[in-house]
């Protein structure tokens, strides 16, 4: 895959956004911000031995937002030339004209912009062109394919990849960029017996290439997840312990960050208003924001005002330390920017009870239910009420016993967060959330 063009580099983004910030002072504009990004992307797609898609992706684009005063317009366009460019910037003028008068709007500020822009080493580009990716996608799905003869069918194994850069500056004479790349690797299949069929997935994702598991352990996992899943029964209706292996719990805790988010807040749509200081998870619980982890698949230097991304602890033993906030929302509470605008930075959750293994974990979950796949979105997030399908495995004496569908496990994220027994070590980095297994005292598990 080729990297970005030349004139859509960083330098030549940041000089897009310049002339927006210049027009919009001409303008008359109080304040001013835009946005600017460009990237390439390749993605195949393969079932059944059959190249399916095969796609090349070449994106780009400019937003820009102007304040006259607390009136506020937007604008954006797909098309970099100047004569678009300008024709967004004045757009963005005539609609702020006519907007309503809004107290909280308005940049973020100044002293809260970045200052120091960090190298973190997000950019690997990958020389990935589409015969080699769709002999990657081949091999992979082959490797679910030839592992079992109960591998009768495929969903697909999956590349992709992309490069790109962006930029962001405003009228406080903030001005930066970086490039980043993304690429990963997935497949999902089924296995059948008798009349049974069951289906699984695996992936792997990294920002540099070397990084991703080899496409035959992708396969493979993916085939073995599926066969394990065949055979499997209903459960009576019946409360237990609960098990969220780490490429589950990163939901769990992605819950919690809903409910702790500035728009849920300010709105009074969140079960945890007024929660700054309290206790909502189990006393040995923390959470740490590590927005510049080398090479993390959600480190940035700065969030999209600009704002300076900084380390920080979201949750000390269990009490919430602070919100996620970016400047309109933070105003809106009276309170200031965390520098989430655009959304969290690498979570990552530990325990001071330690960390167990994955066994270690079943051990002490000792007879209840391990949850291997998540259905629906039925999560409330006003009340914390939880209710979603499942399909996992029945543990007893901490041996997994058989595989268990069409069951759905319940409860109350309040109730939940506090019941979390152990957090393990098996950490799952493929994510913004890295979390290990996390164990859940007891919940509902609706079955027959």
């Amino acid at each position: 895959m080729t990297t970005p063009a030349a004139g859509h580099d960083v330098a030549d983004l940041q000089a897009r956004v310049a002339e927006v910030l210049a027009l919009a002072r001409r303008l008359g504009a109080s304040q001013a911000e835009a946005s600017a990004s460009f990237g390439t992307g390749l993605s195949v797609t393969v079932r059944m031995r059959s190249v399916e898609t095969l796609e090349y992706q070449r994106d780009q684009g400019i937003g820009v937002t102007l304040y006259f005063g607390q009136r506020k317009g937007s604008a954006s366009t797909s098309d970099l030339r100047p004569a678009a460019i300008e024709e967004s910037v004045r757009k963005a003028a005539s609609l702020a004209r006519y907007a309503a008068e809004d107290a909280c709007a308005g940049l973020a500020e100044p002293e809260r912009l970045a200052r120091e822009i960090p190298d973190l080493d997000l950019w690997h580009p990958w020389s990935l062109d589409a015969d080699a990716a769709i002999d990657l996608a081949m091999r992979c799905e082959a490797a679910a394919l030839d592992h079992d003869p109960r591998i009768t069918n495929s969903e697909g194994a999956a590349v992709g990849s992309h490069d790109g850069a962006r930029a962001y500056g405003n009228s406080h004479g903030f001005l930066a960029g970086y490039r980043e790349t993304s690429h990963s690797l997935s497949c999902a299949v089924l296995a059948s017996q008798g009349q049974q069929m069951e289906r699984d997935f695996e992936f792997t994702a990294a920002r540099d290439p070397v990084e991703l598991a080899a496409a035959r352990v992708v396969g493979r996992e993916a085939a073995s997840r599926a066969l394990a899943r065949l055979g499997a029964v209903k459960l009576d209706t019946r409360n237990a312990p609960v098990l969220y292996p780490a490429r589950l719990a990163r939901g769990l805790v992605g819950h919690l960050v809903g409910a702790l988010s500035g728009a849920a807040l300010y709105r009074r749509a969140s079960f945890l208003l007024d929660s700054l200081g309290t206790r909502v998870l189990a006393p040995h619980l923390s959470i740490d924001e590590r927005p510049h982890l080398p090479r993390g698949l959600a480190s940035a230097p700065f969030d999209d005002e600009g704002v300076a991304t900084v380390d920080r602890r979201l949750v000390d033993a269990g009490v919430i330390q602070g919100y996620v906030l970016g400047s309109y929302s933070a105003r809106k509470l009276g309170m200031a920017s965390t520098g989430n605008a655009g959304g969290t930075h690498n979570l990552l959750v530990s325990s001071s009870a330690g960390a167990p293994t994955f066994d270690e974990l079943l051990a002490e979950l000792g007879t209840g239910f391990l949850v291997t796949e998540l259905m629906g979105s039925g999560v409330n997030p006003v009340t914390g009420d939880y209710s979603r399908g499942a399909t996992g495995f029945w543990v007893e004496g901490g041996v997994i016993r058989f595989p268990v569908s069409e069951v759905t496990i319940a409860g109350n994220l309040r109730d939940m967060y506090r019941d979390i027994v152990a957090v393990g070590g098996d950490v799952d980095v493929r994510g913004g959330i890295r979390s290990g297994s996390i164990l859940v005292r007891e919940m509902t598990i609706a079955g027959s």
